[in-house]
């Protein structure tokens, strides 16, 4: 007798993967104007936002925070860019664009959801990003450690965008510090969602004292990893009015290590 499967695909939530997502894809390939969106970055991101507007919301970084972000690539101009949690695509081709429209080279997604890793590569693909937008999939500290320690393709961070699930930001954060690619003066962390719903803990870490840091290590128990608190963080969160309510940006700037 033959059985049926255990789905393995994560339950739908109220605000997202319950098929808006491979609909907004239908929505796309069949507008009107479909030849003029090939190639063109901001016209499918309009059209997104348009689809975002009139038909279902969907989780993106939005026009207003990612002008702000893309503010902040146009004044660092990496080389390299990773996000962690890529969702639709809507930020790397967004910020894909920018890096390459200030002489970056390459943008990095780490997507854990095959399907959503889909509906953003045949986006990026429709933008025109190909040569410039890598998503990989699978869980974001596998794939860090994948590109830090076995392909030995990132030995600095120059700008990180973290939008994944926030549970993950603080030891994600601590993982690269394991790693030793956060650069003084160099590297940049952009945390997305830290206000709404919230990311407190990741938050405490990058405003903290060394002191206080070392506290939150003998409390939080960080397992195997091995975090840095001596690491000099200098942080700011501009605030920002979204489709879904009042949200903060946690800009992070590397600016020291003390000894010990």
């Amino acid at each position: 007798m033959s059985t049926i499967a255990k789905p393995h695909a994560p339950e739908p939530r109220s605000w997202c993967l319950d098929g808006r997502e491979v609909d907004l894809l239908h929505y796309i390939y069949g507008r009107p104007d479909i030849k003029e969106l090939r190639g063109n970055p901001q016209k499918v991101l309009a059209a997104i936002d348009d689809y975002h507007s009139n038909h279902n919301m969907l989780m993106n970084i939005g026009p207003v925070k990612g002008a702000h972000i893309t503010g902040l690539i146009a004044e660092h101009k990496p080389s390299t860019m990773i996000e962690l949690g890529g969702y639709i695509g809507y930020s790397a081709i967004l910020f894909g664009d920018a890096v390459r429209a200030n002489g970056g080279k390459q943008f990095y997604t780490l997507e854990k959801n095959p399907e959503m890793a889909a509906v953003a590569n045949q986006l990026v693909e429709l933008a025109g990003l190909r040569d410039v937008v890598h998503i990989l999939i699978g869980s974001s500290d596998e794939l860090l450690v994948e590109l830090v320690r076995e392909r030995r393709e990132i030995d600095q961070i120059e700008m990180l965008f973290i939008d994944h699930w926030q549970e993950l930001y603080l030891p994600d954060l601590w993982l690269l510090e394991e790693m030793g690619v956060l650069a003084q003066d160099r590297t940049l962390l952009i945390a997305d969602n830290v206000i709404m719903p919230g990311a407190p803990q990741y938050l405490e870490w990058v405003k903290g004292s060394p002191e206080q840091k070392r506290a939150m290590v003998a409390k939080l128990n960080p397992g195997s990893l091995k975090p840095n608190p001596n690491l000099i963080y200098e942080t700011e969160v501009p605030m920002f009015e979204s489709d879904w309510g009042k949200d903060g940006l946690a800009i992070t700037k590397v600016v020291g290590e003390v000894k010990g």
